[in-house]
């Protein structure tokens, strides 16, 4: 992953369910006997131990999410919930834990986290005893319990708590980082996540300004790369180190960039003291680990090398492991746990290493759960967004951990701006460590919907929610709050934040000269579509109504976008076109089941197989245009057709071998283009490339597309279903608005020659 822009796999990203996986079926207990735990229903159901049936029941207990339901684990009714929450709760703790969900490397890792003593403690209880310990029971209680309890285990008893008891629980338990009170009752924190489009370093720049005059973002500045290239990674790191530096809070928070944590290693390596703390998203099973590129191995060794304040960063996701295809018949909320199980474990390896390091063990390792990013196949609607993160609250809290969330939905679910509010209502007395702070709800580079910096104001009014003290402190010096805690005059002026900011490097023009330069590079910035706050409504916590109907505006644009499908009159006018079609019947079909958009229908198989007969070995290169979730991307004049002009003159002057033809899907989603390059390459000799240009983001503000570069050799080509993200590059962000088709071209080649020469 260490190549220039590798792909950081972030959950929209992951698009992969078998086909035996897509079949809806649902799981029916109709009848349970009096008294009968888990492992006896299944003795008598099956005359001995089935693990289907086990992993079956213990989904069926689970709220419903249409996740479940696609992998044939979810209660067929009410009914059939109930009786398999019952059987659950009356199986005792240590039956459980002699029969895990799934056996691999990292259930070994998360048995080894536990702790021997509480596990003993707990072990003889039944799911259900634990619950009521869990409710009835003083934090202390709690804790003396948690640090023995499996990740299965805990996946299990959240799956008997309502609503309000997960609340109740998750009101309890806290797990606040070392040396301060993010993760403390009674605060809220927030991490800055400055994107853009295209990496450009005054967005960045200006967002944390932005945030900072609202008071908001302690926990983090944590920028969503566009390029993973290291040296784009290091520009990143360095000017949200600048931030801090020049502000004297470095110590207080750190910054990161949330590209994969081997170009981390790699730019520290270069740069040391560039990076501070180290981001990686992670998964719930060996195999689903291995999409994001990493092994229980390589994260071991990085948490033992992180010796400094700042540690591990992770994120997780309901639904990620799905969707990636390791399903292996288990249910969402037990993936989930089993990732917090592996952070649990990777937070003793760095409090180890520090100890080695003769420090006192207080290690800064935190989990964001991106609860809502991938799509309606995991969830569709905003009762189960908020059943989702309270799940995950109290399953993370009980791992140890500090947990922040980021409440979010994609464009495609049925979940809108304000449904957003509502939901972040719901959620928040639960107490979450800390949730995502953007100038709207908009990210203007992942193109989907989070928190916003009013939100937070909001949350503070109305459940008086604190900042860490210590940023407290460095706002009220700053001037955007006051002694008591009330915004000021300069509350949501970023140019104010930004005249501090010249101050600090000794800058001595006027005040009005440093005001205008942020001026006129506030209006560059928004030309670029990045959205920046300033002021308020008619209470500090109300967008500015400006923004409020711009923003609006761009999320009606998206909608259009997601539904918007490839012309007839467009495709027929592509150069040298060949038209084929997915598996999806219809636009509906291709949102809510993403794998039908991942095969070629039977009639375009035979097209493409076809075109390899044609071929034969004449070509290196083949361009596959798809409309993804974005067909304006595509069709917009000035996009597409600049692209392809420039990018096959440099392949051809690079020496590449680019097919005269472009295929064009309809209905198609990323893994379509490895499809196609199976069926052109598998088995021809030397490096095959296919250039997968796809409409993406729908929500940015922009209409971007992206070219996800794959060049394996033929054989890795030949073997079905081999070819995969991991060995993806990618370049996003491509729009008039945006980065450059042209530039892109250029870029896009570059990469390839890279990646074949490696």
């Amino acid at each position: 992953m260490g190549a220039p822009f590798a792909l950081t796999l972030s959950l929209t990203q992951t698009r992969k369910i078998t086909g035996g996986e897509t079949r809806v079926v649902g799981v029916s207990i109709p009848v349970i006997q009096e008294g009968e735990d888990l492992f006896a229903y299944i003795e008598r159901v099956k005359g001995a131990f089935d693990p289907t049936l086990y992993r079956q029941v213990l989904g069926a207990a689970n709220e419903f999410k249409e996740g479940d339901q696609m992998i044939g684990v979810a209660a067929i009714d009410d009914q059939s919930r109930d009786n398999a929450r019952q059987l659950i709760e009356r199986t005792r703790i240590q039956d459980l834990n002699a029969h895990p969900v799934f056996e691999d490397e990292l259930h070994q890792m998360i048995v080894k986290g536990q702790s021997p003593e509480a596990h003993d403690r707990a072990a003889k209880m039944t799911v259900g005893e634990l619950k009521q310990l869990l409710l009835t029971q003083k934090e202390a209680a709690i804790k003396a319990v948690a640090p023995g309890l499996s990740s299965d285990v805990i996946g299990c008893v959240v799956k008997l708590m309502s609503q309000q008891e997960l609340i109740a629980v998750g009101a309890k338990v806290f797990n606040p980082l070392p040396g301060s009170q993010i993760g403390a009752k009674g605060y809220l924190g927030a991490r800055i996540q400055p994107n853009s489009p295209t990496d450009n370093p005054d967005d960045i720049f200006w967002q944390v300004l932005d945030g900072w005059s609202y008071a908001v973002g302690d926990v983090v500045l944590g920028t969503n790369p566009v390029s993973s290239e290291p040296e784009s990674v290091r520009a990143v790191e360095l000017v949200l180190r600048d931030l801090l530096v020049t502000f004297g809070v470095e110590d207080v928070m750190p910054h990161c960039v949330l590209s994969h944590i081997d170009v981390q290693a790699e730019v520290e390596r270069q740069s040391p003291g560039s990076t501070a703390l180290w981001f990686q998203s992670i998964a719930g099973s060996d195999d689903a680990n291995k999409t994001f590129d990493i092994s229980l191995k390589k994260m071991r060794d990085y948490a033992r090398s992180r010796t400094g304040k700042y540690g591990l960063y992770f994120e997780t996701g309901q639904g990620a492991d799905f969707t990636n295809g390791h399903s292996h018949g288990f249910d969402m909320v037990l993936h989930e746990s089993r990732k917090y199980g592996f952070a649990r474990a990777l937070t003793h390896e760095v409090a180890a290493a520090q100890k080695a390091a003769g420090k006192t063990p207080a290690p800064w390792v935190h989990l964001n759960d991106v609860a809502g990013f991938i799509g309606p196949e995991v969830f569709r609607t905003r009762e189960q967004l908020v059943r989702c993160c309270l799940e995950d609250i109290v399953m993370g809290k009980l791992h140890g951990l500090t947990i922040g969330l980021d409440v979010c939905s994609t464009l495609h679910m049925d979940v809108s701006l304000d449904d957003l509010d509502w939901c972040l209502d719901q959620i928040m007395p639960a107490n979450p460590a800390y949730l995502m702070a953007l100038p709207t709800k908009i990210d203007p580079m992942l193109g989907y919907l989070t928190t916003g910096f009013q939100d937070h104001v909001r949350i503070r009014e109305k459940f008086g929610t604190r900042v860490n003290d210590a940023m407290w402190a460095f706002f009220q010096k700053l001037g955007v709050i006051d002694a008591d805690g009330k915004p000021t005059k300069h509350f949501g002026d970023p140019t104010w934040v930004y005249l501090q900011y010249r101050r600090k490097k000794g800058d001595t023009r006027s005040d009005a000269a440093i005001i205008k330069a942020g001026r006129q590079q506030l209006a560059e910035i928004r030309k670029r579509g990045v959205f920046i706050a300033e002021g308020f409504g008619q209470k500090p916590s109300e967008l500015n109504p400006a923004l409020k109907i711009e923003i609006d505006q761009i999320y009606q644009d998206a909608k259009k976008s997601i539904w918007a499908e490839l012309s007839p009159a467009f495709v027929a006018g592509v150069p040298s076109v060949l038209p084929v079609k997915t598996q999806s019947n219809d636009r509906l079909e291709y949102i809510l089941h993403p794998t039908t958009g991942e095969q070629l229908s039977k009639e375009s198989q035979t097209a493409v197989q076809q075109l390899r007969q044609q071929h034969g070995d004449k070509y290196n290169v083949q361009i596959v245009i798809s409309d993804g979730l974005n067909a304006l991307s595509i069709m917009d004049e000035g996009q597409l057709e600049p692209f392809l002009k420039e990018l096959r003159s440099q392949l051809q002057a690079a020496g590449f071998r680019p097919a005269e033809q472009n295929i064009v899907v309809r209905s198609g989603r990323v893994r379509a283009g490895y499809r196609i390059g199976e069926m052109l390459f598998g088995g021809l000799a030397d490096n095959r490339a296919i250039l997968h240009i796809i409409g993406e983001r729908p929500g940015t503000g922009h209409h971007t597309f992206s070219v996800y570069m794959t060049s394996p050799t033929g054989a890795v080509w030949g073997q079905a279903g081999q070819v995969d993200h991991n060995i993806t590059r990618v370049v996003s962000g491509i729009a008039t608005t945006a980065l450059k088709p042209t530039k892109a071209a250029q870029d896009t080649v570059r990469i390839l020659q890279q990646m074949n020469l490696g």
